[in-house]
């Protein structure tokens, strides 16, 4: 008998849509949800690989615990019952002795991560954090600094876009499939796109402009666009006028950054820059200047997001069609998002988060994501107190935070570590539990809240029954509670009635979703009026160029800006990045994935590998201060030479996915654990590395 179940994929963080076709208790094929605007059976290389995970034997197949010492891979099977005993037994200890807050829980950002954050509330710790910060937090905090909205609430109108911007946004080969659907019907209605990258990837082979910039010095190119702007009056005076707070001090401001000041800086041509200003301009508002999703390069790495998003404004295209929008919820329809367990009374957490944010140190990024990489800081240091417990849910802190080595040392420290997981991560073979999660495919998941400019909520519905001895995130997490005294936190008895509690009051039923796999608030498309109706959630209400929230923390709204260093002859700045074959450090066990891409190669410079001595395809030894390792080389002239690149997500450790194991180099363990400590992103650009012949 063959099915078909609308769902949502989960090979990346995006989630697209999928249409699931089982025939007899098997998948036999995943394509994009037809029935979804920009989607329309589209489906990446990634989600086409759903079904390799599916059925992937190297996959964690039943709970783990640890017998051997840590990282040496000698583990025991055991029952759930027997793995939430020992984890219940453990924890609780824990909490009696050190408190609370002595326990942390990281992910990456997935439909329960309300029942996450519950369970963290629940035992009196402030302690989530998530992966976005690592990816994205400075982009978060320059969108409240500007708006009042973080990142999360701002959508782009790639469809109608005239021109759009992107600063090594490689959105061809990080691929969401309906935003690179959308922008492609707009390329081929005429619409134009720049690129601005120190490497040409894929997106720099369709764009009608790219520059080659040196690296790190992107803002001083945004600088000197706004200098242009400003001085030509390119900008939507009107627009300006009306909502914009802040434009004679940015004014002042910008009056040295010439275009020829940025040439020297950059290596981009003044006359070009003065070029594409004007050109732009006429475009105006239906432009984007893609304000980033990885937005974690450098120290200054708020400013340069706020200079991206300043250039939006300048050009009227916040809330315009072709531009960036708010993104609206059911309540401007005068309906309710689905509930989420975060909403109950819990008790009074009294102490700081582990990273400090809200506090004198962190006083600006959003504790909703934390910041990460702080964390083995605060485990060595016991600063601002002792941490003893790590849960990991789907997160890879020892190939996303970086310095790998610092990373371990401090995981060595705790006295448990307990892995949620689909994979034999190297996170899970340094744990000492290890839970397997249900894959995306074989669960049910909590809804997604969908907003944008029609409302919509989302279902992951169950396709085929759990090939092995896993359950759903949220059942494992409602079992470890309820053996610590935390049950009543958590009401429901099964991924259905969560789902089913989360719909109360919205008006829909879970049987709604049946016909497409999402239902939608409101037919009708809801932009706001840019001459009255803009809903900016600053203190002004207008756009804040000076930004209250900057300043109230002791922080400039335009710091000047500061070259980026010279480097010596046999240095390279590192710099990381995507391809469309994988997802961060979680895809590359993937058994057709890594059949077309097993390890990563370092890209650099004709002329620099020719003056070490380096020969295309050879493997050389690329180090930095934190680590080093053995890679292959690829000569080429398609980067800047003052840059060395490589995919990240490689040099895995786990030697239970041996298809992964030792391919390729880490590019956390070359990395600098350093941050923007007014965004909160890491500066993974700023490490330094040599490259030289094995």
């Amino acid at each position: 008998m063959e099915k078909s179940v609308y769902s949502l994929c989960f090979m990346c963080s995006v989630r697209c849509p999928i249409k699931v076709t089982v025939k007899d208790g098997q998948v036999t094929f995943i394509e994009g949800n037809p029935k979804v605007a920009g989607i329309e059976g589209s489906l990446c290389p990634r989600g086409s690989a759903g079904i390799s995970l599916l059925y992937d034997s190297q996959r964690v197949q039943a709970p783990m615990i640890r017998v051997g010492a840590r990282g040496a891979g000698q583990w025991r099977k055991a029952s759930w019952n027997e793995a939430f005993d020992y984890i219940a037994e453990k924890l609780s200890g824990i909490i009696k002795k050190y408190g609370g807050h002595s326990v942390v829980l990281g992910e990456r950002t997935q439909l329960a991560t309300h029942v996450s954050k519950t369970f963290l509330k629940a035992i009196g710790s402030p302690n989530h954090f998530t992966h976005d910060a690592l990816c994205k937090g400075s982009v978060n905090t320059a969108c409240r600094s500007l708006f009042g909205y973080t990142d999360a609430q701002i959508g782009i109108d790639y469809k109608n876009t005239r021109h759009i911007v992107l600063y090594g946004r490689n959105l061809f080969e990080a691929i969401a499939v309906k935003e690179v659907n959308s922008l492609i019907e707009a390329m081929n209605a005429g619409a134009k796109m720049t690129y601005i990258d120190p490497r040409v990837s894929i997106t720099a082979t369709k764009a009608n402009r790219y520059w080659m910039i040196r690296p790190g010095t992107d803002l001083a190119l945004n600088y000197a666009l706004i200098h242009v702007i400003l001085k030509e009056r390119l900008y939507d005076a009107g627009y300006v006028e009306k909502w914009v707070l802040g434009l004679n001090e940015l004014q002042d401001f910008v009056q040295p950054y010439t275009p020829e000041w940025a040439e020297k800086e950059t290596g981009i041509p003044a006359g070009e820059i003065v070029a594409f200003a004007r050109e732009i301009s006429r475009d105006k508002p239906a432009v984007i200047f893609h304000y980033g999703y990885r937005g974690a390069s450098h120290t200054n790495e708020i400013y340069m997001r706020r200079s991206i998003l300043i250039l939006n404004a300048l050009m009227g295209s916040v809330e315009a069609k072709g531009g960036i929008f708010f993104k609206k919820g059911p309540g401007e329809v005068g309906k309710k998002p689905a509930r989420k367990l975060t909403e109950q009374t819990f008790p009074e957490i009294k102490v700081p988060r582990f990273d400090k944010v809200g506090t004198k140190d962190f006083p600006l990024p959003d504790p909703d994501h934390g910041v990460p990489q702080i964390l083995p800081h605060a485990i060595l240091n016991e600063d601002p107190y002792p941490i003893k417990a790590l849960f990991v849910y789907r997160f890879e802190p020892l190939g996303s935070i970086p310095d790998t080595t610092l990373t371990q040392k401090a995981l060595d420290t705790l006295d448990l570590i307990v892995t949620i997981d689909v994979n034999h991560s190297d996170i899970a073979w340094y744990s000492d539990v290890v839970l397997p999660e249900s894959t995306y495919l074989e669960r049910t998941d909590c809804l997604q809240q969908a907003n944008g400019q029609k409302p919509q909520m989302f279902l992951r519905r169950q396709a085929v029954p759990p090939r092995y001895d896993t359950r759903e995130g949220a059942m494992i997490l409602k079992e470890i509670g309820e053996r610590i005294g935390i049950g009543k936190f958590f009401p429901y008895k099964d991924m259905e009635d969560l789902v089913r509690w989360q719909l109360e009051g919205t008006g829909f039923s879970l049987e709604d979703f049946d016909q497409s796999g999402f239902v939608a608030y409101t037919d009708k498309q809801i932009l706001w009026d840019r001459t009255e109706g803009l809903k900016i959630k600053t203190p002004s209400k207008k756009i804040e160029f000076t930004s209250s929230l900057l300043e109230n923390a002791g922080f400039a709204s335009f710091p000047p800006y500061e070259p980026m260093p010279a480097l010596k002859d046999s240095e390279f700045r590192l710099v990381t990045g995507r391809n469309a074959l994988h997802t961060h450090v979680s895809t590359q066990n993937n058994p057709y994935l890594n059949e077309l891409l097993s390890e990563n190669t370092l890209w650099i410079h004709s002329k620099r590998a020719a003056a070490l001595g380096i020969k295309d395809g050879g493997r050389v030894t690329v180090a930095s201060k934190q680590g080093s390792g053995a890679i292959k080389v690829f000569v080429t002239e398609l980067i800047h030479p003052e840059a060395a690149f490589m995919l990240h997500g490689f040099g895995h450790e786990s030697g239970l996915a041996s298809r992964s194991f030792n391919k390729g180099v880490s590019d956390a363990l070359l990395q600098e654990n350093i941050s923007d400590t007014i965004g909160g992103s890491p500066a993974l650009h700023e490490t330094i590395v040599t490259v030289k012949p094995v």
